[in-house]
């Protein structure tokens, strides 16, 4: 599991997170969501190790990675892959080239096996036959289907997701939803997600942490979260511009 215990991270004056606590227990997807600016993606870029915390640690399976070098860290990364926003495909590189780059890149399985890999994972998305096309030829549905494809091949203990449905129609965003619930199922793997769209965070979770102020004010399951009766989450998960809520433009999400 990842276990985030009171951690503080500031960018200048900017406290973004001030005693965040929380946990991902295994073969969980655990759904972080909170306003724009709220701390969200710092708070996966921190149990990634690509930033360091001020205080506080955040424990993975058993190592506090807020200690570590470099290259205990490093070690320690290969269990996770990223989805990113939008994608982040290579532009230059095919299809195929882009869901091998990992595994080419860690250059610990042959030609064969590469190949082989990329198909079943473009499969297991349901883009078969695609491999020799460019990311511009793509929707972005299927941008974003490729970018997750890249993300299995490394067959990852932990897979995150950075808005998966942001930009996406109201039906491609719910076949993404769809493919996220159909791939933990046949997968196994531990999801963290961070998103702002609510229909999205009730389909996909098994449970759902609201960050606010620096802090998870709330973590409990979708229907839990839904029904909430702290006024901050109930305001938040209906979307109403009245409550304690006080919108505020920050310089970091």
């Amino acid at each position: 599991m990842i276990q985030v215990e009171e951690v503080y991270k500031a960018f200048g004056p900017n406290r973004v997170l001030r005693g965040c606590t929380l946990d991902v227990q295994d073969g969980e997807t655990l759904t972080v969501i909170g306003g724009s600016g709220s701390g969200k993606s710092v708070t996966l870029k921190l149990m990634l190790g690509l930033l360091k915390v001020d205080r506080g640690h955040i424990i993975v399976d058993g190592q506090d990675i807020t200690q570590m070098g470099e290259d205990a860290l490093s070690s320690v990364q290969r269990n996770f892959s990223y989805v990113f926003q939008g994608g982040a495909l290579f532009d230059s590189l095919t299809v195929g080239e882009n869901v091998a780059f990992g595994l080419r890149q860690l250059g610990q399985r042959n030609s064969e096996d590469i190949k082989k890999i990329m198909k079943e994972k473009l499969a297991l998305v349901g883009l078969q036959g695609i491999e020799w096309l460019k990311p511009s030829e793509l929707s972005g549905g299927m941008r974003k289907r490729v970018a997750i494809a890249r993300s299995i091949a490394m067959s990852p203990k932990y897979l995150f997701y950075d808005e998966p449905t942001t930009g996406l129609d109201p039906i491609m965003a719910d076949v993404i939803n769809d493919l996220i619930v159909d791939l933990h199922n046949k997968l196994g793997q531990t999801g963290v997600v961070i998103t702002h769209d609510m229909r999205s965070a009730y389909k996909i979770s098994s449970r759902i942490a609201m960050l606010y102020e620096g802090k998870i004010i709330q973590i409990d399951t979708p229907q839990n979260i839904q029904n909430s009766t702290n006024p901050i989450v109930h305001q938040f998960v209906t979307g109403s511009a009245q409550g304690p809520i006080q919108m505020k433009v920050r310089a970091y999400d």
